[in-house]
């Protein structure tokens, strides 16, 4: 699946991905490829994400999260 994260000024990472980990308001959620699709809004925390073996992770404030079509698109501010 695909990863874009974005903010108002730079995309900071975009690529395809195994998994991702984001930090919803409601507790931290995983979306995996052929996830249902979604929107959720995002607090404070890491957007951690796998690709071949390798973990990343990048700390937002806040934001919200589209997940449609094995697309996973995070707006953050």
């Amino acid at each position: 699946m695909i990863l874009k994260v974005i903010s108002a000024h730079d995309i900071l990472f975009q690529g395809e991905v195994d998994k991702v980990s984001l930090p919803g308001a409601e507790g931290t959620f995983m979306v995996l490829p052929h996830h249902a699709s979604l929107i959720s809004t995002l607090v404070k925390g890491a957007v951690a994400y796998e690709a071949d073996g390798h973990k990343e992770s990048i700390e937002v404030a806040a934001g919200i999260v589209d997940v449609d079509n094995d697309v996973v698109s995070v707006c953050i501010y």
